[in-house]
């Protein structure tokens, strides 16, 4: 089973969350419709995944969420900005017909 860390953030790039699930999509979803009004990324309006990282163990992808938590956020800017240097949602390119992440009605 895949495991994915990844970085959620709000419009202004000030606030990350990082995260760890096996399904990324599900969980994406989750924070973009604020299912859980309690928590971080809904009271800090992160909705924009930036960044995401697999691993096939986990108790490596658990690891790697804690040492990533830990970072500087100097470091974890710069693992953002290697590969999406814009800070784009990247959201938009796995669903380029617009799906906002909202559940179908």
């Amino acid at each position: 089973m895949t495991h994915y860390i990844y970085f959620m953030t709000n419009n202004h790039n000030t606030t990350l969350y990082i995260g760890m699930t096996n399904n990324l999509m599900r969980r994406v979803r989750e924070h973009k419709n604020a299912v859980n009004k309690n928590c971080f990324t809904y009271q800090y309006n992160c909705h924009k995944i930036v960044y995401c990282e697999e691993s096939s163990n986990i108790n490596d992808a658990i690891t790697r969420e804690k040492q990533l938590k830990n970072w500087k956020r100097d470091w974890k800017n710069a693992l953002v900005e290697k590969d999406n240097p814009n800070w784009r949602d990247l959201w938009d390119d796995w669903f380029p017909a617009g799906d906002s992440g909202s559940s179908p009605e």
